[in-house]
């Protein structure tokens, strides 16, 4: 999978959850069963495939948030050099107890915005207690949104409007600096249709 694209924190032979979330963005971004497996349809197109996943991106260096696959590519010079699996926001309205201050009701809706942003500050180290539930070394790019690690990044839109990776995922954005501040995000599409 790390040569068509997808990211994989090792090639040990081991299936483990970055190989379960590097299958699941191969099997969104071509369009089958997002199920995690390697199964005989996604076995056959990876063998199949002959060039390397790329986002709509063709210029600039930036990160780029498919909410229609529930994909995120990171782009260098117009090239996408990684895909990982994401979940995006559910874009329904919720109600829930602050996790900060459980005298406090949340309300809103679950929604990642269109738009192109820029990474504004972010938190490196460690997980982060937000009103709405503990997020992983978040880079915020739009008020409260942020890309961020989690141990729950489905096949389908579940956060509040953040986008999810995987917590291996977040570590290595961080040590190889993939999403520095300042950096252009670009979020497009819509969710799936439920």
């Amino acid at each position: 999978m790390l040569e068509l694209g997808f990211w994989v924190q090792g090639t040990d032979g081991d299936s483990g959850l970055t190989t379960t979330q590097a299958a699941m963005a191969f099997q969104k971004y071509h369009g089958i069963p997002a199920n995690g497996s390697v199964d005989e349809q996604t076995a056959m197109l990876m063998s199949a495939a002959a060039d390397r996943a790329n986002g709509r991106a063709d210029a600039g260096t930036l990160v780029e948030i498919d909410k229609s696959r529930q994909l995120l590519f990171l782009v260098v010079d117009g090239a996408t050099n990684w895909v990982f699996n994401s979940s995006t926001g559910t874009e329904v309205p919720y109600e829930t107890v602050n996790d900060k201050d459980p005298t406090k009701i949340e309300r809103g809706d679950s929604v990642t915005p269109v738009g192109l942003y820029h990474t504004e500050p972010e938190r490196p180290e460690g997980w982060w207690a937000g009103d709405l539930g503990e997020i992983y070394r978040p880079k915020y790019f739009v008020g409260g949104i942020a890309v961020h690690g989690s141990n729950s990044i489905p096949n389908y839109p579940a956060s509040h409007g953040c986008v999810r990776v995987s917590v291996p995922a977040m570590d290595f954005i961080w040590e190889s600096n993939a999403i520095p501040l300042g950096m252009n995000v670009w979020v497009h599409g819509e969710i799936p249709a439920a």
